[in-house]
């Protein structure tokens, strides 16, 4: 935080974070909480992390809630109101609303990289010592 900027100090009552949607909108801080889920909405469309589309007849669609947390400075002020959109993944039956499980795949570029920084380390160390005993 910066000197012009400005926190605000929750009090120890008001110290919980909402755990509902309605929680949130009863919250003494309602319009933060608003911009943050409008914010994390936004950010949804726009880096095009799903599409809305109609479900297929027969399918209900997996339900989602809202997480919220206020990020606090050392001095126990709030800096900035987060909320988050998350699925309720544990709804989900194998074989009805998926059939795999997929893991993250890390691309070989990034393996090769990775791999290389020692090596270009060692092949240095090499070169400095061939130097020392010459």
């Amino acid at each position: 935080m910066f000197l012009n900027e400005v926190g605000t100090l929750i009090p120890d009552e008001q110290d919980t974070d909402p755990v509902t949607y309605d929680q949130a909108l009863q919250d003494i801080d309602v319009e933060s909480w608003k911009n943050a889920m409008n914010y994390e909405i936004e950010s949804i469309y726009s880096n095009q992390i799903w599409d809305l589309v109609e479900p297929p007849d027969g399918v209900k669609p997996i339900g989602y809630k809202w997480i919220y947390k206020r990020k606090r400075g050392v001095d126990r002020k709030v800096e900035t109101f987060k909320a988050r959109i998350v699925a309720k993944g544990y709804t989900q039956k194998e074989g009805i609303d998926y059939e795999e499980t997929f893991l993250s795949v890390a691309m070989l570029k990034s393996i090769w990289i990775l791999l290389s920084v020692p090596l270009i380390s060692i092949m240095k160390f090499d070169k400095w010592m061939s130097r020392q005993h010459s």
